[in-house]
């Protein structure tokens, strides 16, 4: 078979069978009278096997090692091709990614966009300093995407970076709210902490929304993140988990603040009262609990918290009882 026919049958153009025979992959069995290459079905096989393995992505050399040693034991290629192609798949989707954020940006000119790339490549970096500068200027003119400072938030480790980053998502109003919605659902702790923390800082209803979700989370870190936030906002459902965080002595001190915040609603102040004195008659409570359930009513206002602190101050528990007659004293003093 002539080498114009081979071409047609194996679609492989008469240009490259010449190189594969320049490079000694294949070389066709005879000639003609005439010196054309003649090529038998066993050069056409070559071929077709030729092809098989490029497709695979191996590099001619490694095609002609391949059908020429005897020893050669596919494995060990096989696994670096994998390798090499999960790197490759790994960059073609780390470019795509960055595309999609500098399109999401809507520059307007090639100065924005390369103002974008800059900022994207700054929050990439490895000193603290420059990813710092790029968080707090993102709000700037041309502004960094969404997505790449909820991913930057989530990953960062530096508190100054991680505070500045959290001001950008919250300047950038609602836009962040669902991404980092996905960082709560991280099976990493660090993330879904980070995730919860920026949340805290958006004020706005949507993420009100989220940490009021946030409340049933597994994780007792991201409950009491989103406790202490919605307490802030005067918001009532957050009562149960801050007094079950001065119960588990977690964070129980800005819990107790978070209370006295909300007592401020004259709706919320007997309620507030009556679960932490029901908490304090619970049976099972250790001393060091009840302790701190009686000092989280000293900035409880009303009759209900003066009864119940009247009620301590003859506890059989000497620590609780003290506690209690000493903020009666202050309330009188008031």
């Amino acid at each position: 078979m002539l080498i114009g026919d081979v071409a047609r049958r194996s679609g492989v153009s008469a240009r490259m069978l010449r190189h594969y025979e320049s490079l000694g992959l294949v070389r066709p069995t005879g000639r003609t009278e005439a010196g054309y290459r003649e090529y038998s079905s066993e050069d056409i096989r070559r071929i077709f096997h030729i092809e098989s393995l490029r497709s695979l992505g191996l590099s001619l050399r490694e095609v002609g090692r391949a059908l020429d040693d005897p020893g050669f034991t596919p494995s060990e290629l096989v696994d670096d091709l994998i390798r090499q192609t999960r790197e490759r798949i790994a960059a073609e989707t780390e470019l795509l990614t960055r595309l999609r954020r500098i399109g999401a940006a809507e520059p307007a000119g090639w100065e924005d966009v390369l103002r974008i790339v800059a900022l994207l490549q700054a929050l990439g970096s490895e000193s603290a300093g420059k990813r710092q500068r790029a968080a707090l200027s993102s709000v700037e003119e041309v502004s960094v995407p969404v997505e790449a400072l909820v991913e930057a938030a989530l990953s960062e480790t530096d508190p100054n970076v991680a505070g500045a980053l959290r001001w950008a998502l919250a300047r950038s109003g609602d836009s962040g709210v669902p991404l980092l919605a996905e960082g709560l659902d991280s099976p990493v702790a660090e993330v879904r902490k980070r995730a919860v923390q920026s949340i805290a800082e958006i004020p706005s209803g949507a993420a009100t929304a989220l940490l009021q979700h946030a409340l049933t989370n597994s994780d007792v870190v991201v409950r009491g993140c989103a406790a202490l936030a919605l307490g802030a906002r005067g918001a009532a459902d957050a009562v149960p988990t801050l007094i079950d965080m001065i119960v588990e002595g977690t964070n129980d001190v800005d819990a107790a603040d978070a209370l006295s915040v909300l007592a401020s609603d004259p709706a919320l102040t007997d309620q507030i009262a009556a679960r932490l004195v029901g908490c304090l008659a619970q049976s099972g409570i250790e001393s060091s609990a009840r302790r701190r359930l009686t000092q989280a009513l000293a900035d409880i206002p009303g009759i209900t918290t003066s009864r119940a602190l009247a009620d301590l101050s003859d506890d059989g528990d000497r620590a609780v009882a003290l506690t209690a007659t000493y903020l009666l004293k202050l309330r009188s003093a008031q």
